[in-house]
């Protein structure tokens, strides 16, 4: 841990980093590799969603020696619809059928009970209607487009546009590759799912949110200055919260993980892994895009802008011309950009390590 507290401190101190911007085709080919993976398999596979969605009935069997696979087999002889039979951990069984109504539902209820070698008093039956599945459905949808609106709003207003729309790109990337993952593993969609893909919106959005305040405060005055480009600038940035967004990630996908794998895993209980399952691959979705996704856009959209354009040149410039007279053609050591002094070249983080700057006495003579 130490160790990790020292690579933060030399990482935000500019001692040592990654070109996370400067290789920012090769995360962007990735990501679409992963997002069109994510696509194929919703198209091909698509959703399997669970009966509060498409209505259907849910049977919890008491304590049974009977395995999932053969109640399994028997829901569906007895229904005559695909069943779905998952065993808990207390040695119940619980079997989801859909498209049953009340009166098949009693019908498959007692064949279970002779199926299973159980009393069908025992087995408790619950029954949903696809209306109120389709109602959960639309409110959610509502809610996600709000939340959108909301945020790209937000964040034009707190940053600025550029900004707002690399947030909404993480965004989408991330819950594509959610529900993509839920396509090709096969989990129910149930409304904890829905609860769960909401929920990551906001962890999505918090290391996007850090590393931006950072480059807000960066670009501060870098027009003048010909020691850096703004890819360079973010890149500062985005290594100087490094750290901090892993161990932020890490710590919470531990619990997640832990109700993913021993709840739903060892455990055996199911409705846990509706919601476990999309935080934890929207927790690691979202810190990845934070990274290598969020930052890198802000960085392409910003140097389109003319001024960030003749800053570059100004800056290749510079090097070359250095370079042309034997000296260091990279980033130098800078200090924070200071407006009463025609000499300072920088704007705040940048590539390199950072000094203070020197004091300015010529005032005081």
């Amino acid at each position: 841990m130490s160790k990790l507290g020292t690579l933060g401190a030399r990482l935000y101190r500019g001692e040592v980093g990654y070109d996370f911007v400067g290789k920012r085709k090769i995360w962007y080919g990735i990501s679409i590799l992963i997002t069109i993976t994510a696509i194929v398999g919703l198209a091909v596979r698509g959703l399997t969603m669970g009966i509060e969605f498409e209505g259907g009935a849910v049977f919890t069997t008491p304590k049974t020696s009977i395995s999932a696979p053969q109640a399994e087999k028997d829901a569906e002889a007895a229904s005559g619809h695909d069943a779905i039979a998952q065993k808990l951990g207390d040695g119940t069984i619980r079997i989801t059928i859909g498209g049953v109504d009340t009166a098949k539902s009693d019908q498959i209820k007692t064949q279970l009970a002779k199926d299973l070698k159980v009393e069908a008093n025992n087995i408790n039956a619950d029954l949903v209607g696809p209306s109120w599945g389709q109602t959960i459905a639309n409110k959610a949808w509502t809610g996600l487009i709000i939340f959108m609106i909301l945020v790209v709003i937000y964040l034009a207003i707190a940053f600025e546009w550029r900004m707002a729309v690399a947030a909404l790109v993480a965004l989408i990337h991330d819950l594509t590759i959610t529900v993509g993952i839920y396509a090709l593993v096969g989990f129910e969609v149930t409304p904890g799912t829905v609860i769960g893909l909401l929920t990551i919106l906001g962890y999505s959005l918090y290391d996007t949110v850090v590393v931006f305040d950072g480059l807000k405060e960066g670009q501060k005055g870098i027009t003048k200055q010909t020691r850096v480009t703004y890819s360079e600038m973010a890149n500062k940035s985005l290594n100087g919260t490094l750290v901090r967004s892993i161990n932020t990630t890490v710590v919470a996908l531990l619990p997640v993980a832990g109700l993913l794998f021993i709840g739903g895993g060892v455990l055996g209980a199911g409705m846990l892994n509706d919601i476990s399952l999309s935080l934890f691959v929207g927790l690691a979705a979202g810190a990845y895009s934070s990274i290598f996704i969020a930052t890198p856009l802000v960085a392409d959209l910003k140097e389109t802008m003319p001024e960030m354009k003749a800053l570059k040149k100004r800056v290749l410039a510079k090097r070359a011309a250095a370079a042309a007279k034997g000296e260091s053609a990279e980033p130098e050591d800078v200090a924070p950009f200071d407006d009463e002094d025609d000499d300072a070249e920088t704007a705040g983080a940048v590539v390199g390590q950072r000094r203070q700057p020197t004091r300015n006495n010529r005032k005081r003579r």
